[in-house]
């Protein structure tokens, strides 16, 4: 899904030599204004759909949850779907939906990309975060390197040492609340 002139626009990749019944189911949905191919690259077919979702569809409950469709895999006989809810909460309201209207909707897994109570700034103190960015915007971690912990260190008023350390920690800090969380028990 990509959002074009406000909004969603779905992009679909079709394989095995689908195309043509794809093409004539979707062009005889009532949703559907248009299909444009977009590419072909080898047995891969590429097309943007201009279309109207309903308001009992799928696409519009996601919408109105304020989920963002990051994937989706289907066949005929059942839709895997890879979606970013906002809350927990939204979560539950839009698995709650289905069981209400009686259609089948397993979550496989549910996956937070930080330590929960990392907080917004995923647990770095402020002036952490405020190293990290400085250095980070003035170019430290760039190469060739554009300042040294030397010149930050003056501008924080404060020992290189001292700079250093905020960097080391702030990095720890930042590993261990997004790339070292344990994903939940399934």
């Amino acid at each position: 899904m990509v959002p074009l002139g406000g909004k969603p626009t779905p992009f679909v990749r079709i394989r095995n030599d689908a195309r043509e019944t794809f093409e004539r189911s979707v062009s005889d949905h009532p949703s559907v204004n248009e299909i444009q191919l977009v590419d072909t690259h080898d047995d891969e077919t590429l097309y943007a759909l201009d279309w109207e979702p309903s308001d009992a569809s799928l696409l519009r409950r996601i919408l109105d949850l304020d989920a963002v469709l990051l994937g989706a895999t289907g066949t005929t006989d059942s839709w895997g779907l890879e979606l970013r809810f906002p809350t927990h909460e939204a979560l539950s309201a839009f698995q709650d939906h289905y069981v209400e209207e009686d259609i089948g909707v397993t979550v496989e897994r549910i996956y937070n990309p930080t330590k929960p109570d990392a907080g917004p700034w995923y647990g770095l103190t402020p002036p952490q975060r405020e190293t990290l960015a400085d250095a980070v915007s003035a170019g430290y971690y760039s190469l060739p390197r554009q300042i040294s912990t030397q010149e930050l260190a003056d501008s924080f008023d404060i020992s290189d040492q001292a700079v250093t350390e905020r960097l080391r920690r702030g990095i720890s800090t930042l590993v261990r609340n997004t790339l070292l969380v344990e994903e939940p028990e399934e």
